[in-house]
């Protein structure tokens, strides 16, 4: 008995089908989040015109002033603070504050992070065990999208062809951040559309500098690439010794140093595809996709290409590395980056 519509995608060494089952769909319903009041210490700056004229002796001063600062300087009055911490109340919910300070300590270690959620997350709970609870279920929450999204990226990746690692810097000459996330997102949507280009990618900074970067595995056809390919001898302070790069005249001229690493097997491709999971990790930015990547293409699946069932309850099977792909009935041949290609994509 075959598997009709199963849904298959690669793990990077073996082809796995989910079978098709139809299951009643029920609407969540989220709960109503209760609203807390959050107190925060804000330092007031003096006004640049109050300062102007503190710093100007020669001042006018009117004599209602002076009359004021002569009765403030019989009453012994103690003065103010230049920066007075002003205390300010608002409104928001558990989860948008957990939100906020999971963000202002992503780059600290897991249970330091923890810690500190906790500590000013506690006024906002009864009791201890009820605001540790909650940090608990939050920070597992976390995990599991983390883990979800690199399974993800990494089922995306395994059904395509790539052959560059490449890396745009920003450069404060020709953009500003804004403008140079923009853009380059801009071009790279072109690109995608116009020459078949396709890419994964995700933004950091630099640890030291923090200057913007996009990191990306990239398939880029023959004879698609714009400008004139550039070798430049640079030294590298990570590997202490002078290398060349490849770099491209269009992407450096408008919007700063490129570089295009080739990547000639899976090895490099799965060097780069950690790379970019540690800064996904690291900084909890999303990754960035360009259209048309797939997790799974939709294939029959017969019962001799199934080697045995296997996962949560048996739900997956896998498959033969030379099972044979069915579309409505139609043998389409031996599973190959071709045959994929003329195959249903599903998500």
């Amino acid at each position: 008995m075959p598997f009709p519509q199963c849904k298959v995608y690669s793990d990077g060494g073996h082809y796995i089908a989910i079978p098709h089952t139809t299951r009643p769909y029920r609407p969540r319903r989220k709960p109503c989040e209760e609203i807390i009041t959050v107190t925060e210490e804000v330092t007031e700056q003096p006004t640049a015109e109050a300062s102007a004229f503190s710093e100007d002796e020669s001042a006018p001063v009117s004599p209602a002033e002076t009359i004021i600062e002569e009765v403030s300087n019989d009453a012994k009055t103690p003065p103010q603070a230049a920066n007075e911490a002003v205390k300010i109340e608002r409104k928001t919910t558990r989860r948008e504050l957990f939100e906020e300070l999971y963000a202002k300590y992503q780059n600290l270690p897991r249970y330091k992070r923890k810690a500190l959620i906790l500590k000013e997350m506690r006024p906002h709970f009864k009791d201890e065990d009820g605001a540790r609870l909650y940090v608990d279920t939050q920070m597992s929450r976390k995990l599991r999208n983390l883990i979800a999204r690199r399974v993800r990226m990494t089922r995306k990746i395994n059904l395509q062809e790539f052959n560059f690692f490449v890396t745009f810097t920003y450069n404060s000459e020709l953009h500003t951040e804004e403008s140079f996330r923009s853009k380059l997102k801009s071009c790279l949507s072109h690109f995608c559309t116009r020459k078949g280009w396709k890419y994964v990618g995700v933004w950091e900074r630099s640890p030291e500098k923090k200057r913007l970067h996009f990191h990306g595995i990239f398939h880029i056809p023959d004879g698609t690439m714009p400008g004139m390919p550039l070798e430049v001898t640079d030294y590298n302070f990570k590997a202490h010794r002078r290398v060349v790069t490849h770099q491209n005249s269009y992407f450096n001229e408008n919007f700063g140093r490129s570089d295009f690493e080739p990547i000639e097997d899976k090895r490099m491709l799965g060097s780069a595809v950690a790379y970019i999971v540690k800064y996904l990790e690291k900084t909890g930015e999303k990754i960035v996709y360009s259209k048309g990547l797939p997790q799974f293409f939709l294939s029959d699946i017969m019962e001799e290409d199934v080697v045995c069932p296997f996962g949560l309850e048996d739900k997956k099977l896998l498959l033969y590395d030379d099972f044979l792909c069915w579309d409505e009935g139609v043998l389409i041949g031996a599973v190959s980056k071709d045959v994929i290609r003329q195959m249903p994509k599903a998500n």
